[in-house]
């Protein structure tokens, strides 16, 4: 798949799955590299610009297997720009199926 259409969807799947509660990095990493082929590490860089913007909010909880795991929580501010991304996404990917089904006039 093209690069430069999974950079421009991370963002919106990130905060969708935050949108369904609280996860930690690896999590988020591994759900989305299991529907979209990215690396791992191209999730944590993402995280760290995102909750520098107060779309989240990070807090430790304690793991059964393991040290402390980094969770996150979506934002008043993170649950506005998925909804507008969301839509903007719907909207987009409308517009350029009518294009590639012929519909676009």
């Amino acid at each position: 798949m093209n690069i430069q259409f999974k950079k421009g969807v991370l963002e919106l799947c990130v905060l969708s799955l935050l949108k369904q509660g609280d996860k930690y990095g690896y999590e988020l990493a591994d759900t989305v590299g299991r529907e979209i082929d990215i690396s791992e590490g191209s999730v944590y860089p993402l995280l760290k610009r995102l909750r520098a913007e107060g779309y989240f909010e990070v807090y430790l909880r304690e793991s059964p297997s393991g040290p402390a795991r980094k969770y996150y929580r979506l934002t008043d501010k993170g649950a506005e720009t998925q909804a507008q991304l969301e839509s903007e996404w719907n909207e987009f990917t409308k517009s350029v199926s009518a294009i590639l089904g012929g519909g676009a006039q």
